[in-house]
């Protein structure tokens, strides 16, 4: 779909939804959105949350100021079926980016510029829109970010790219650059700013840390953590030197990204901005560096000494994510929320904060949770996850899984015996498996039910799939 239609279509859609929203859109300017993402980072790399080793006194300061989200998860522990589903409130199944891009295997892969995403509703809107970092949805020029609605880009295409003098596009040009590319980043983020101050504006600066490899990072963010001892899971046949050092990098990266947030918050403070711009950051998914053995997220490689290869998986670790909200005035400060919420809730949250609401004729699948911001009572909150996750990159998984509060079911469409079942109350560390233990039949088929419903709410056809029996080999044909 050329760039003019995919934004006529969004155009049309916003005049069609606000016609009929529900509530009459405030006059008052729009406020400004900050949408700060980072790749790879793990709640756990956060001080607010109950770090004191990693030294994140910006992110700190967000949630002081904000909002701090304690159960934020993506519905998809890797990076381009997250980051479609954040974009568009949809499951990986039904944007058909279910694993990472890989743009020299699969150039025809990315988020098809016919999908509604909320940048493209904020520039429909009036909002002056721009991206710095990664995108991974999608290096044809079909999939560019221009034609999601950013009318500035500044980043790079596909997954990977380097911590020090990085390779860009700037002004449409493939350039090499010089420096820390968090730095870089934000220097062309802030000269966006100044030049967009009168607003509104959607201003994303998506991170390309702390993915690994995490070093080389400037001096200031490295020095903090040399000397650091740092504290690592207490998992058997941990290679112990291996993981500090790991860790102790990881911090270090975390360090640049908070340092650059800073220089954002600090910026719109001295334009007075900072009053009426939603700030929220989050990470695509959830990490590992030791917990469980692994190292990595959904698509992890065994640590623990022995083990070799990768490991699927839905732990908790993988998909659970930092998420701060600040905007002063509407957010109370200091405001701590319980509520179980995904990546698929950011779209409909922030077109509510902005105060344009969800299209009556756009079927998204996550729902609003700025009353929760705002302090609002909701009557109920359904705190139930599903996931999915089909890895086709260094191994293969077909993998859904159902969340409460109380209980997690993983089931492993493609290999039979390899489903989990995890007590999160008793066992919220995942460290025994309770699947095919009499005792627990009856909560894993019910569980298994829920899961089944789900899966048929949403045409995902692998539903129909049974399991391959242990002894058969090779791949099994698709039925999507």
């Amino acid at each position: 779909m050329p760039a003019w239609r995919s934004l006529a279509f969004a155009s049309l859609m916003l005049c069609l939804f606000t016609a009929g929203a529900s509530s009459q859109i405030d006059p008052a300017p729009r406020p400004n959105v900050v949408f700060i993402y980072t790749d790879d980072q793990a709640r756990w790399a956060v001080g607010a949350y109950g770090n004191p080793e990693v030294q994140t006194p910006n992110l700190d300061r967000l949630a002081r100021q904000g909002a701090m989200l304690t159960h934020a998860f993506t519905c998809t522990p890797v990076c381009s079926p997250s980051r479609a589903g954040m974009f568009t409130s949809r499951y990986p199944t039904q944007i058909k980016i279910d694993d990472w891009i890989n743009p020299e295997k699969e150039p025809e892969l990315g988020l098809a510029p016919e999908a509604i995403t909320w940048p493209k509703l904020l520039r429909a809107a009036g909002y002056a829109t721009a991206l710095f970092g990664k995108w991974h949805l999608g290096t044809n020029p079909e999939f560019h970010p221009t034609r999601n609605g950013y009318g500035h880009f500044f980043g790079f295409l596909g997954g990977g790219n380097t911590p020090i003098d990085p390779t860009l596009e700037v002004a449409g040009k493939t350039t090499k650059m010089k420096g820390s590319l968090p730095d870089l980043l934000v220097d062309d983020a802030l000269k966006f700013l100044d030049k967009h101050r009168k607003g509104p504006f959607l201003l994303s600066v998506h991170f390309r840390a702390p993915h690994a490899p995490y070093a080389p990072v400037p001096e200031e963010d490295a020095a903090p953590f040399r000397t650091l001892d740092p504290t690592i899971p207490d998992v058997v046949d941990l290679p112990v030197d291996r993981v500090k050092k790991l860790t102790r990098e990881y911090y270090a990266s975390v360090h640049s990204v908070d340092r650059n947030v800073g220089r954002l918050l600090d910026r719109l403070d001295e334009l007075k901005l900072s009053s009426n711009t939603i700030v929220i950051f989050t990470s695509d998914h959830g990490y590992m560096i030791g917990h469980h053995g692994l190292w990595h997220k959904g698509n992890a490689t065994w640590l623990a000494e022995g083990k070799k290869g990768h490991r699927p998986n839905m732990f908790d670790d993988a998909i659970r994510v930092p998420l701060l909200v600040r905007w002063p005035g509407v957010v109370p400060a200091g405001s701590k929320i319980d509520a179980v919420v995904t990546n698929l809730d950011i779209m409909p949250t922030l077109l509510d904060l902005v105060g344009l609401g969800l299209p009556d004729n756009l079927k998204v699948e996550g729902r609003t949770f700025a009353p929760f911001l705002r302090h609002e009572e909701v009557p109920y909150w359904d705190g139930t996850i599903y996931g999915q996750y089909d890895m086709h990159h260094g191994d293969t998984a077909r993998m859904r899984m159902i969340r409460t509060p109380d209980w997690k079911l993983v089931r492993r469409l493609d290999t039979a015996g390899l489903d989990e079942l995890y007590d999160l109350n008793k066992d919220p560390g995942e460290t025994r498996n309770l699947s095919g233990v009499k005792e627990y039949e009856d909560r894993a088929h019910q569980l298994r039910l829920r899961l089944l419903v789900r899966m048929l709410e949403l045409d995902d056809l692998s539903a129909t799939d049974e399991p391959d029996p242990p002894h058969e080999k090779g791949p099994r044909k698709s039925t999507r």
